[in-house]
């Protein structure tokens, strides 16, 4: 009597998501550098904002960031939909999830362009660390929307191994993203509290 041969169970997760995972760990270093410096600007300096410079605004930046950090719930029913070899359903709730992020970085990037000109990145160091921060986390947001971009138009077509790995390593990068965001909106409103 022979044995089939059965296909072993993986016993940890696709290199794809690593990579992801340690390009993240130096992406949230990034990100801590820029907390970093925005902490020690503010407690060296006597204003912060610095006089003639508006203390940030609370209700965009709040709504905004909330509904940037709701989109990891579709994002993670896309993967969801996805490993249960429901493309057309992933697919859906990537495209929820795009519309979403897609409207809040064109917002954004209007909040961004007022920002530049009210806080004078040129002139201030509190200027310079807002601008460069928001910038570097509106970056985050675009590739983010370019992945599930892909990924939407690669799920249309069908479901493969590596599709849904991919959507695991983005749906990761979108959990972090949106951690971030939060973090980046309190150190923002920071001068307020």
């Amino acid at each position: 009597m022979s044995e089939l041969a059965l296909p072993q169970a993986r016993a940890g997760r696709p290199s794809g998501w690593w990579g992801t995972a340690l390009f993240l760990a130096t992406e949230v270093t990034l990100f801590g550098t820029l907390f970093g410096t925005f902490a020690y600007l503010r407690f060296k300096a006597v204003h912060w904002p610095p006089p003639g410079i508006p203390e940030p605004e609370v209700l965009s930046p709040v709504v905004l960031t909330c509904a940037l950090a709701l989109t990891s719930v579709p994002v993670q029913a896309a993967l969801v939909s996805a490993r249960a070899g429901r493309a057309r359903r992933a697919v859906a709730a990537l495209v929820l999830a795009l519309v979403v992020q897609s409207g809040y970085l064109a917002a954004q990037l209007v909040l961004y362009a007022r920002d530049v000109d009210r806080v004078e990145p040129h002139r201030t160091a509190y200027g310079s660390i807002v601008v460069t921060m928001l910038g570097v986390h509106a970056a985050h947001v675009a590739v983010g929307i370019l992945l599930e971009l892909w990924l939407a138009v690669r799920l249309a077509q069908g479901l493969t191994r590596y599709r849904v790995v991919g959507l695991a390593s983005t749906a990761l990068y979108w959990h972090v993203v949106n951690a971030l965001a939060v973090l980046v909106l309190l150190v923002e409103l920071s001068p307020r509290l």
